[in-house]
């Protein structure tokens, strides 16, 4: 098991694009930890795109969809109203 940092680009119920330094696999599941505000979850997504998002001669962006696979009612909840706590403007999308 390796941990990696992404930063998230955007999330929704239903999963995240994530931007990496490396390129996520097709089809292949990755475990993720995620901080909803003060809350942290963890959940599994399938990767279902990723390329290129930037180029340079120093480094290479990778942008990737993962799409979350069976979440926990608990955990679907908690992302359901983290999203939901930005629409409102409760929470600044970061």
């Amino acid at each position: 098991m390796v941990f990696q940092p992404m930063a998230i680009k955007e999330i929704s119920r239903g999963g995240i694009q994530v931007e990496t330094a490396f390129p996520l696999h097709l089809d292949l599941l990755y475990e993720c930890r995620l901080m909803l505000g003060e809350q942290s979850v963890v959940l599994k997504g399938r990767v279902v795109h990723c390329s290129i998002s930037h180029a340079d001669q120093e480094f290479i962006v990778y942008r990737s969809g993962l799409e979350f696979v069976d979440p926990p009612d608990r955990v679907d909840d908690a992302v359901a109203d983290f999203v939901q706590a930005i629409t409102d403007g409760r929470l600044p999308p970061s």
